[in-house]
């Protein structure tokens, strides 16, 4: 824990109410650096008497920047400028005070999501309107913008081209347009045993048929991928190799390699959802292993915010581009516009790649908190991930501990979500990036430690 006892806002040239000068002056020394997040600040009284004003002044003022998000007010600790970005998350499920079920990535104050929003419409708005943004545009993104998107791609796909890219609203969207174009009802798609459950939902719309393939530690079977071809002849395989949904796993090399000259001499299609592979850069693509035949999901979901509703489809060549272009037409007409031009510019003049480094390291320090508190749980996880995968005591069943947990205000999601067998394995997924903050997840985290410690209550696995 940081200390900063000693400071003093500068309420020089600050116009408006003093609390709110206050307020002002907190948020400014955040935004410079002079007060870093999870640093303590003064107590009232002390801050009442530096300053030679009112008690209430100050209380006022913390607690208005609490409202904002800048500051949290921990009971018996004190008051600590927050971790994470000013607007909070807020939790909507009645009776859960922590939802750890929607895999989010956090957003750290460094990351300043908030103020390079505004910044970007600032500029846009300056260079030539914002009109422009509010009409009709091009299903896809401009040459322009899909140059700049194939730019970011390059630096972990060397041959990804402007005329291969279909900018989407979000990786959900991908999946319908990719399924709506390649797919009819009663065909069937693989996957691993275990997956997305947005790629479910997508699936039962379209009136596709999922089939699992099983998986080992290093991602999907080579074999029972072999003998699922054999047997299921698919329109597509579609793979989450990197921080997997829900395992984590992470398919090394050797692996991707395998799997993809499988998937070559097979003459499939694959879906690459790569919602995570920003946050491990050095995982190579299968869009770099089978371009002719990989479409590549590249999701601004969990690498900057999920909000911002951006995925960059990168198609094996520009027949195919313009096809799913054709489907992002019908299903949704266009990318909204503001959004797209939003984004390119961060990745343009180097926003989006402080956002993912920002993003990385708190993930980072999530993942070593959880792996403090979770001491002697049997749990998956990857350095930089948002989410583990806990295994849970025989001596419970999935809904028996979900339910558990919940009643103590803990939100999580059982492996039924992703199964797509009838043998789920024992376990859930921990969101560690939904928590508005570290303090909030090792509350959060502390209470799942003491559910693991019970006995639970034996039963058949359901």
């Amino acid at each position: 824990m940081v200390y900063c006892m000693d400071w003093i806002p500068t309420l020089k040239g600050r116009a408006g109410p003093l609390y709110l000068r206050i307020v002002e002056a907190l948020s400014a020394d955040i935004a410079d650096g002079r007060l870093r997040r999870g640093q303590q600040l003064p107590t009232h009284r002390r801050l009442s008497t530096d300053l030679e004003i009112d008690l209430s002044t100050v209380t006022r003022a913390y607690r208005e920047a609490q409202s904002r998000g800048l500051i949290d007010a921990r009971v018996g600790q004190g008051t600590f400028v927050a971790e994470t970005l000013s607007q909070r998350r807020r939790v909507t499920t009645p009776g859960v005070t922590f939802d750890l079920s929607m895999n989010l990535p956090p957003q750290p104050l460094d990351a300043d999501l908030e103020g390079r929003i505004v910044q970007g419409i600032a500029a846009i708005s300056r260079e030539g309107g914002l009109s422009a943004y509010l009409n009709y545009r091009e299903a896809g993104g401009t040459e322009a913008e899909r140059d700049t998107a194939a730019r970011w791609l390059r630096s972990r796909i060397a041959g990804a081209e402007a005329s291969r890219i279909v900018i989407c609203a979000g990786a959900q969207n991908a999946l319908s347009v990719l399924l709506g174009t390649m797919t009819a009802p009663g065909d069937k798609i693989l996957a691993e045993t275990l997956t997305y459950p947005g790629l479910k939902a997508a699936a039962a719309f379209a009136g596709v048929e999922l089939v699992g393939v099983a998986t080992d530690a290093s991602g999907i079977e080579p074999d029972a991928l072999k003998s699922a071809l054999r047997r299921n002849k698919p329109k597509a395989l579609y793979l989450i190799p990197t921080i997997h949904n829900p395992t984590t796993v992470t398919m090394p090399r050797a692996r991707r390699v395998e799997i993809a000259e499988i998937v070559r001499s097979n003459g499939v299609n694959l879906i690459e959802d790569d919602a995570y592979g920003m946050l491990e850069p050095d995982a190579v693509p299968f869009a770099a292993l089978v371009p002719e035949r990989t479409y590549h999901v590249a999701s601004m979901s969990k690498c900057v915010a999920p909000g911002l509703r951006i995925a960059f489809l990168l198609a094996p060549d520009p027949t195919a581009a313009t096809r799913i272009t054709n489907g992002l037409r019908a299903a949704v007409q266009m990318t909204a516009p503001l959004m797209v031009a939003l984004v390119t510019r961060w990745i343009a003049d180097g926003s989006a790649d402080a956002i993912v480094k920002a993003i990385r390291e708190e993930a980072g320090a999530r993942q070593e908190l959880a792996r403090k508190i979770l001491a002697g749980a049997s749990f998956a996880a990857r350095d930089f991930g948002h989410h583990l995968w806990l295994s849970l005591p025989r001596s419970w069943t999935r809904g028996e501990f979900v339910a558990h947990v919940q009643r103590q205000g803990l939100a999580v999601v059982a492996s039924d979500a992703f199964s797509l067998n009838d043998a789920p394995p024992l376990a859930i997924r921990v969101a560690l990036g939904a928590a508005n903050s570290r303090h909030e997840l090792a509350s959060a985290l502390n209470l799942l430690a003491a559910a693991l410690r019970l006995p639970g209550q034996v039963g058949d696995i359901v």
